[in-house]
């Protein structure tokens, strides 16, 4: 009587090998099948898990000996795992997306049993209707010897397979690893681990443009990706915008700030003004400038500027020396410009000028005679430009003060006018204001003169100070002496606006002339010194 193949190996090992030799014509070799667990292998470089990207065969499928059987991803590379046996893939043990730890196994495949008794399917669980032998029975089902069989093919070498640490790659192009993130993603020297690199997958996020992460040593992590998607949302939301506006018309309310000056403005036009405009030889400022940076006292400049000095006598041993606290962080600097000068010779020229320390008396009863009113001190407000609109601080009294105390008050005007909302308050900006108002344009642009305008209550001149530049200075010489001599001149244009019905024309012009003094010749304003 002839047994079917998978009857008998499926019967009970009691049968004896007599028998099945008896049973078998020797044409029909006995091919006993056995289940092989393959595991992911330690691939070295310290990784220690690896993401299943895509399983390239199904469960069933027949499989040869380096075929691919699926791709996985490190932190360092995508990698291509090819099968080790010639068999059939029974089943997946890891689904694509989820992670795998060195070790684990990914898949079981049916190959034919070599008699080695590869311990790798040792932990394969078995049931009764299996076709893998058993490891523990003791008659198991053998192949006939090979006289008797005669036509059994002998097993082939086995290899070892490419992600075993003992394997040596051969030349055959099919045994390497093949890195796919070059051809395809661009992130071969990206790190992240598997879980990121997936996540990043499925929101289509290029981990190369992220790299290096905010992780160790530069690692990529989910954080960084969140954050990605949130700059390219703000990104596509802000040029999604910026087509509509320029797709059609916008109505835009102006905001408090400018609406003052709405108003302002247009109560500017009741004024009558008179304009004029000249040039100031900075040259000389200019050359004291070097001087002055060297010698900033250190209690304005900031901390890592400030030098430890050890005095051999202390000024304040028996009483406290003035100016000695150090000013507030948002005070200090560690380099003078022009402006502090040009407010500080512009304030004594103030005080000798008082028509120019006056302003219009406000809130007279009707029919009442117009009044000036004359400071004792000099008020010089500034035109300052913030994210929120223009402001008109005011510097008060500052003939009364240092161009190194200046320069720390414009510091802090610049400091709170940054701030959003502006940090501009009443301390800063008074209600009756300054005299005279000054813009400094020359900061921003390349501008030389300018038409500047007077508000109802801004003070009686406002002037606009330009972009000094290096020009040869003619004078009363002829052109060929000075081409000769070659000298240049620091320019300064200014120009200024007052207010007609209080300023006359040759007054404005000789109050010029007197700031031009002190500015043209920096030594004059020691006579000045009380």
């Amino acid at each position: 009587m002839i047994y079917p193949l998978r009857h008998l190996i499926g019967r009970s090992h009691s049968i004896s090998r007599s028998y099945a030799r008896r049973t078998f014509h020797s044409s029909l070799p006995i091919l006993a099948k056995k289940l092989e667990r393959f595991r992911l292998a330690d691939i070295g470089e310290g990784i220690t898990e690896c993401e299943i990207i895509k399983w390239s065969v199904a469960p069933a499928a027949t499989v040869a000996q380096f075929d691919p059987l699926c791709e996985v991803q490190s932190d360092k590379a995508s990698v291509e795992i090819t099968s080790p046996f010639d068999g059939v893939l029974k089943e997946i043990l890891v689904n694509e997306g989820d992670v795998a730890k060195v070790g684990q196994g990914l898949c079981l495949i049916e190959v034919e049993d070599d008699g080695t008794g590869d311990a790798s399917t040792s932990d394969i669980p078995q049931d009764s209707g299996s076709q893998s032998s058993s490891s523990s029975s003791s008659a198991p089902v053998s192949s006939p010897p090979e006289q008797e069989t005669g036509n059994i093919p002998q097993s082939t070498e086995r290899r070892l397979h490419p992600l075993d640490p003992n394997y040596v790659a051969p030349t055959r192009p099919s045994n390497t690893f093949q890195s796919s993130d070059q051809s395809i993603r661009g992130t071969q020297d990206v790190l992240a681990m598997p879980s990121v690199r997936h996540y990043a997958r499925s929101k289509e996020v290029d981990l190369a443009l992220l790299a290096p992460g905010s992780g160790r040593d530069g690692r990529i992590e989910k954080g960084d990706v969140d954050a990605y998607l949130t700059r390219s949302e703000t990104t596509t939301a802000g040029a999604s915008m910026a087509a509509s506006v320029q797709q059609q018309d916008v109505v835009v309310e102006l905001n408090r700030t400018r609406r003052n000056m709405w108003k302002a403005m247009g109560k500017s036009l009741e004024i009558p003004h008179f304009g004029y405009s000249t040039t100031l030889d900075v040259t000389n400022l200019h050359n004291a400038l070097a001087s002055l940076n060297s010698s900033i006292p250190p209690r304005y400049l900031p901390a890592a500027s400030r030098k430890q000095e050890y005095l051999a006598v202390d000024p304040s041993s028996m009483f406290p020396a003035p100016n000695q606290d150090v000013v507030p962080e948002p005070q200090q600097f560690n380099k003078l410009t022009f402006l502090p000068i040009l407010l500080k010779t512009l304030s004594l020229a103030m005080m000798e000028w008082p028509l120019f320390r006056g302003s219009i008396t406000p809130e007279l009863p009707e029919n009442a005679k117009p009044t000036l009113t004359i400071r004792s001190g000099a008020d010089i407000a500034l035109a300052l430009s913030t994210p929120t609109g223009l402001y008109t601080p005011t510097l008060t009294g500052i003939n009364g003060n240092s161009v190194f105390d200046i320069q720390a008050k414009l510091k802090n005007l610049q400091h709170l006018g940054r701030q959003i909302p502006c940090g501009l308050t009443p301390k800063e900006m008074p209600k009756r204001g300054g005299t005279i108002t000054v813009s400094n344009v020359g900061s921003i642009g390349k501008g030389i003169f300018a038409s500047p305008l007077l508000v109802p209550g801004g003070g009686i001149a406002i002037c606009a100070i330009g972009r000094a530049e290096w020009a040869m200075d003619v004078g009363d010489e002829h052109w060929d002496k000075v081409l000769k001599s070659g000298q240049r001149r620091l320019k300064l244009p200014i120009s200024w606006s007052a207010d007609h019905r209080v300023v006359e024309g040759a007054e404005m012009a000789a109050f010029v002339e007197c700031w031009r003094a002190y500015v043209e010749d920096p030594a004059k304003m020691i006579g000045t010194l009380v």
